[in-house]
């Protein structure tokens, strides 16, 4: 093998940019198949859950969801339907899926940030540091809103989700949205770069 594929389970490009920061991280010879290069594509997939998952669980299963579902594209499936044009498949599918839940022993609500890497045998997963939302964001989300839209419309903005997302501006840019994507993807590449597991 001379280039890892990899496809992104996702058309944000700030995912895409979390999983080239997290593969660039790693050194060639301890990427599947010491490869000389690595090629990341972005796949729109469904994630197999809510719009806005709640809870760990649904947050893991989606980031899971788009890693298998990358798999069965085809390399140059803009629309990841498994069609019949592109290349062969990905080496890798990574899945990475944003939430919000609790955590044990504070009432507040997190947006939390979990990545899921799949070379069809194994699966690898990783999660991204947490930020506390404010109440009323929280209140909202507990109402059946999104995240994204919510803060779009707290902070008079578009598209927050495919920028610095909430966590950059919950933390008033000192959470980078890519950097913190890549940390979880850089754990969940873990049974992949490492004999350790």
């Amino acid at each position: 093998m001379t280039t890892l594929r990899v496809g992104v389970g996702s058309g944000n490009p700030v995912k895409r940019r979390a999983v080239e920061l997290a593969l660039g991280a790693a050194a060639d010879d301890d990427l599947p198949g010491g490869p000389t290069g690595v090629a990341v594509e972005s796949i729109p997939v469904d994630s197999g859950v809510s719009e806005q998952p709640t809870g760990h669980a649904e947050t893991v299963a989606g980031a899971e969801n788009r890693a298998t579902a990358v798999l069965g594209a085809r390399r140059g499936d803009a629309d990841g339907d498994g069609g019949s044009g592109g290349d062969a498949s990905y080496d890798l599918g990574v899945g990475i899926e944003g939430g919000v839940a609790g955590f044990d022993g504070t009432d507040d609500r997190y947006l939390i940030m979990w990545a899921a890497v799949t070379d069809g045998d194994r699966v690898g997963r990783g999660a991204g540091p947490s930020v506390a939302l404010p109440a009323d964001v929280a209140a909202r989300i507990d109402d059946g809103a999104e995240l994204g839209p919510v803060m779009d419309d707290r902070l008079d903005t578009d598209g927050i989700a495919e920028r610095g997302g909430a966590a950059g501006a919950l933390t008033n840019g000192r959470v980078d949205r890519a950097e913190a994507l890549a940390a979880g993807v850089s754990g969940a590449l873990g049974p992949f770069v490492t004999a350790l597991y």
